[in-house]
C-alpha cells in the first residue's frame, strides 16, 4: 500500500513539473467548402462546455452572411464572443482571405484583394475584429507574403499545415520562431514547420505535429524548442469538439500531456519569448506544393482564372483613365461584385478537388460560373471606359496601353494589322485611312520541304518530317546565334502513353503545314500533326520586329488515352505516386542551345533563381517546387542569353541535366483523392517564347509578361489625341490603379529597378500624394514636383520586389 502511494505521489509530482506543450485548434472551411448549418451553434456550445478551449478560425468570410440569416441566435452569441480581441481572448481569425486561395498560384495583386475583401467582409460582422496572425490549414503560402501581411498590420505568421498536406507543405526549418523574410527584405515573426517536424508514418497528408504526439513534443524539447506547438484547424462539420479529445490532460491516444490550447496571438505574446532564433530568407522553392498539373480539369480552371485576373486589372486601369480624364463615376459596386466571384474561383478547393460536388455544381462548374460573371462585368466596364475615352466612332483608331511601359508593337483593328506606338498607361490615335504599315515578315517553302520563316529578328526552319518541330532558330540581332540544340527540335510534343505504346513523340510522324498568313507584317502557320493517334494543331505566329513568338496548341483527343508514368491505384499509405513525375506527362519541349543552364521563374511579387538540380520527383514526401506561374526562363551559365517561356495558366514546368525545358501539357489517370482525371474534350493552350540577350532583368521579362497578359486594345475614335496617365522608371510595374472617392490609389511593384529612388510621372492633377500601407495607414506625404516642361512627378524608394501604394488626393 505504501509503495502504491509512493508511485501515485511521484506521478503527481512529475506531472506537476512536466514542461507544457501548446496546441492550435480551430476550424477551416466555409459555405462553399464545408460548413453545416449547425456549426455556429456547435462552436458556441462547445466553448461553453470546455472553458480552456481556444479557437483559431479560417472560415470563408462570406459565410457569415448566410449564418446571420440561417442561425441568428447563435450568430449573435458568436458575435459577442468575438468582442474579446485581447491576448487572452478565446477566438482569433487567422486567415481572412476572401476565397481561401493557395496564394502561390495567383497574381500578387490578387493576394492583396483576397485579404482586402475578406477583412472588409469580416469587419461588417465583427466590428472589433483584429488581424494579428496569418495561418492556414492548407499550404496557402508564398514567398512575398511577409510584406503584404505587415502592410495590412499583421504581426505574426505560421508556416505549419500539419493535418492537411495533401497539396503540399513548407520546407522544415528552424526551431521555435524564425523571422520569415521575403524577397523585398520584409520579415514577420513566424512559427515554422520545425526542422524536427517529420511526416507521420503511413500517411500522405500529415506531419507529426497534427496531434501533439509525444514523439513530436519530446523531439521538439530535445531540439531546444522550449514552447512546442502543434496544430489542426479541423474541417468545419467535424463534430469532435476539442481536437485532442482530452488526451492533452491524460496523455491518452499518444498525445503529449500537459498540452494547453491557445490562440496564435496568445502563443506569440504570452507563451513564446517573442524573439526569432534565426532569420529565414524564404524562397518560393521553400513552398513545396504539388497539384494535378496537366490534368485537363485543372488546366481549364487555371486558364479561366488567369483570363479573369487579366481582364479585371485592365478594366480597373481603363476605368481610372476615364475617371481622371472624363470625370466618369468609378463603378465601385461592379468591381466589388467582379472581384468577389474571381476571388472565389481562386479557392484552394477549386484547384485540389475540382470534381467534388453534385453533378453540375462541382468546384469546376462553379469556376465556370464565377469567372463568367467576373468577365461579364469587367468586359462591360472596359467597353464603357474605352467608349468614354474614344468618343463617337469616327475616322480614327484609338489604341490603349494599360502597362507601365511605352509600347511599339503590332495591333489588330478589324482585319487590319498595324504598328502602334502608345505611351505608358495611356493611349495614342491613328487616322483610319493611314494606319502605319509594317513589312518584312515572310515564309517560304524550301526545296527540301522545310518552311523558312523570316523577320528582321529571326530565321526559323520548321520541318514537317519531324512533326513540325522548329529545327533551327537564328537570332539575327544576337550575332546570328543558333537557339536550337543540335539535332533537336523546339516545340516537339512527347509523353508516355502507357497503354498505347509507351513514350511517343510528335516528331515520330510527319506533319502537314498550312500557311495562314504570309506577311508582310505577320507569318502564321498551322502545323497539323499527330501523336499516339491523336491529331493536334500548333498555330505559330511570328511578327516583324516582335521578339516574342506565339503558339496556340489544340489537341483533339480520341477517347481518353492514359498519359503518365503508370496506372496508379492510390492508397492512404502509398507515398509513391504516378501523377507527380512530369517526365512521363505530355510535354512541349524546348531544347535550347545554352551551356550550363540555370532556371529563373517568377512568383507573386517575386523572381527566384532555382537551386534545383532537376524538377523531378515521384513521392509525396519529396515534393519540389516546379510551379510555373507566368513565366520561366532558361539562361546560360554566364547570363549572356536566355529563352523565356510564357504560359496562359499556372501549371508546372520540367527541366534537368540533359533534360530540356518543358511545358506540362497533359496528364490523364488517377490522382489526388483517388479521382480519375480524364480527358473529356480538346485541350487548348496558349504559350509564347521570347529569346533574349542578358539576364531576365536585362530582358525586362516581368514587363514583357505584363504586355502579353494585357494586350493593346484598339477601338474606333472621333479624333486624334495622345495621353499618358502615369509613367514609371524602367523596371517598375503598375500593379493596379483604383479609386476611393476622389482619391486615386496607384500600386507599384519594383521588378528590376536598382536605383535608390523611383520616379513616377503623372498625367493628371492631384492636390496631394501620400504613401499608404495596404490597410490605409499613412506613411508619409510625397511632394508633387513639376519640371520645366510642366511634367509632374513624385518620387519614393522601393526595394527590388517591393510594393508601394500612392494615394493621390482630389484627382
Amino acid at each position: 500500500m505504501k509503495r502504491s502511494l509512493f508511485y501515485i505521489f511521484l506521478f503527481i509530482a512529475l506531472k506537476g513539473t512536466a514542461q507544457t506543450a501548446w496546441f492550435i485548434d480551430g476550424y477551416h472551411g466555409g459555405i462553399y467548402g464545408h460548413l453545416p448549418a449547425w456549426q455556429t451553434k456547435f462552436m458556441v456550445e462547445k466553448l461553453a462546455q470546455y472553458p480552456d478551449w481556444k479557437l483559431n478560425l479560417e472560415l470563408e468570410p462570406v459565410s457569415w452572411d448566410s449564418i446571420a440569416v440561417q442561425d441568428p441566435i447563435n450568430y449573435k452569441a458568436f458575435q459577442q464572443l468575438m468582442t474579446d480581441q485581447s491576448v487572452n481572448g478565446r477566438i482569433e481569425y487567422v486567415n481572412p482571405a476572401y476565397g481561401q486561395a493557395y496564394m502561390y498560384n495567383i497574381s500578387g495583386e490578387c493576394i492583396i484583394r483576397q485579404l482586402y475583401y475578406g477583412m472588409k467582409k469580416l469587419r461588417q460582422h465583427f466590428p472589433d475584429i483584429q488581424f494579428n496572425t496569418y495561418s492556414s490549414e492548407e499550404p496557402c503560402f508564398t514567398s512575398a507574403l511577409p510584406q503584404l501581411l505587415k502592410s495590412y498590420g499583421f504581426k505574426y505568421a505560421s508556416l505549419k499545415n500539419p493535418n492537411t498536406c495533401w497539396g503540399g507543405y513548407t520546407r522544415a526549418f528552424g526551431g521555435e520562431l524564425v523571422n520569415w523574410t521575403g524577397p523585398d527584405g520584409s520579415s514577420i515573426l513566424t512559427s515554422p514547420r520545425y526542422a524536427i517536424e517529420a511526416f507521420k508514418p503511413h500517411s500522405i497528408w500529415e506531419t507529426i505535429a497534427s496531434g501533439n504526439s509525444k514523439e513530436y513534443v519530446q523531439q521538439a524539447f530535445a531540439y531546444g524548442i522550449k514552447h512546442p506547438v502543434g496544430m489542426c484547424l479541423q474541417d468545419a462539420g467535424w463534430s469532435f469538439g476539442p481536437w485532442l479529445r482530452g488526451g492533452n490532460e491524460t496523455g491518452a491516444n499518444g498525445v503529449y500531456a500537459p498540452t494547453k490550447y491557445v490562440t496564435w496571438k496568445g502563443y506569440f505574446q504570452n507563451i513564446s519569448n517573442g524573439k526569432a532564433d534565426k532569420d529565414w530568407r524564404f524562397t518560393q522553392e521553400d513552398v513545396l506544393v504539388g497539384l494535378m498539373w496537366g490534368a485537363q480539369v485543372l488546366q481549364r480552371i487555371a486558364q479561366r482564372v488567369r483570363h479573369s485576373e487579366n481582364n479585371i486589372i485592365q478594366a480597373e486601369k481603363l476605368a481610372a483613365m476615364s475617371a481622371a480624364w472624363k470625370g466618369t463615376t468609378w463603378p465601385e459596386n461592379s468591381f466589388s461584385a467582379a472581384w468577389s466571384t474571381l476571388l472565389l474561383s481562386q479557392h484552394h478547393d477549386c484547384w485540389i478537388v475540382p470534381y467534388n460536388g453534385k453533378p453540375g455544381d462541382t468546384w469546376a462548374d462553379k469556376v465556370v460560373r464565377w469567372t463568367g460573371f467576373t468577365n461579364h462585368l469587367t468586359d462591360s466596364i472596359t467597353q464603357s471606359a474605352t467608349q468614354q475615352l474614344a468618343g463617337k466612332a469616327g475616322e480614327y483608331v484609338r489604341v490603349f496601353n494599360t502597362t507601365a511601359v511605352e509600347r511599339d508593337e503590332l495591333v489588330r483593328y478589324g482585319d487590319q494589322l498595324f504598328r502602334a506606338k502608345v505611351p505608358a498607361m495611356g493611349y495614342a490615335s491613328y487616322k483610319l485611312n493611314a494606319l502605319p504599315s509594317v513589312k518584312g515578315a515572310s515564309v517560304t517553302k524550301l526545296n527540301n520541304g522545310m518552311y523558312q520563316v523570316e523577320t528582321d529578328l529571326y530565321r526559323l526552319l520548321i520541318d514537317p518530317a519531324k512533326g513540325g518541330a522548329i529545327t533551327s532558330w537564328i537570332a539575327k540581332q544576337s550575332g546570328n546565334k543558333e537557339l536550337v540544340e543540335k539535332g533537336k527540335g523546339i516545340n516537339e510534343l512527347r509523353g508516355n502513353f502507357y497503354k498505347n505504346g509507351g513514350m511517343q513523340s510528335s516528331a515520330d510522324k510527319a506533319a502537314a503545314i498550312e500557311v495562314l498568313e504570309n506577311g508582310p507584317a505577320e507569318v502564321k502557320l498551322a502545323i497539323n500533326g499527330s501523336i499516339a493517334g491523336n491529331s493536334f494543331t500548333q498555330t505559330l505566329t511570328v511578327q516583324q520586329a516582335e521578339p516574342r513568338v506565339d503558339f496556340q496548341l489544340k489537341i483533339d483527343w480520341k477517347d481518353n488515352p492514359a498519359i503518365g508514368e503508370y496506372y496508379d491505384e492510390p492508397k492512404d499509405t502509398q507515398v509513391r505516386k504516378a501523377y507527380y513525375d512530369d517526365r512521363f506527362k505530355l510535354l512541349t519541349l524546348f531544347p535550347v542551345n545554352l551551356a550550363a543552364q540555370k532556371i529563373v521563374k517568377n512568383a507573386p511579387f517575386d523572381v527566384t533563381q532555382s537551386k534545383l538540380t532537376n524538377t523531378f520527383y515521384n513521392r509525396w514526401d519529396s515534393i519540389k517546387n516546379n510551379v510555373l506561374l507566368n513565366w520561366v526562363d532558361v539562361q546560360d551559365g554566364n547570363g549572356e542569353y536566355g529563352l523565356a517561356l510564357f504560359s496562359d495558366h499556372t501549371t508546372s514546368y520540367a527541366h534537368g541535366e540533359n533534360f530540356p525545358l518543358g511545358l506540362t501539357i497533359q496528364y490523364s489517370g488517377n490522382g489526388i483523392f483517388y479521382r480519375n482525371y480524364t480527358l473529356d474534350g480538346p485541350t487548348e493552350i496558349h504559350y509564347a517564347l521570347l529569346p533574349h540577350k542578358g539576364t531576365w532583368e536585362a530582358a525586362g521579362l516581368w514587363a514583357e509578361a505584363n504586355k502579353w497578359n494585357e494586350p493593346l486594345i484598339a477601338t474606333a475614335a472621333a479624333d486624334e489625341g495622345q495621353r499618358s496617365l502615369l509613367q514609371t522608371d524602367r523596371g517598375v510595374e503598375v500593379s493596379s490603379i483604383t479609386h476611393d472617392g476622389h482619391a486615386m490609389l496607384v500600386r507599384l511593384f519594383n521588378a528590376t529597378a536598382k536605383s535608390p529612388v523611383i520616379k513616377v510621372f503623372v498625367g493628371f492633377i492631384a492636390k496631394s500624394a501620400v504613401q499608404v500601407e495596404l490597410d490605409g495607414r499613412q506613411i508619409k506625404t510625397l511632394p508633387i514636383h513639376t519640371d520645366k516642361t510642366g511634367r509632374s512627378w513624385v518620387e519614393l524608394p522601393i526595394p527590388q520586389f517591393g510594393i508601394r501604394t500612392i494615394k493621390f488626393e482630389h484627382v
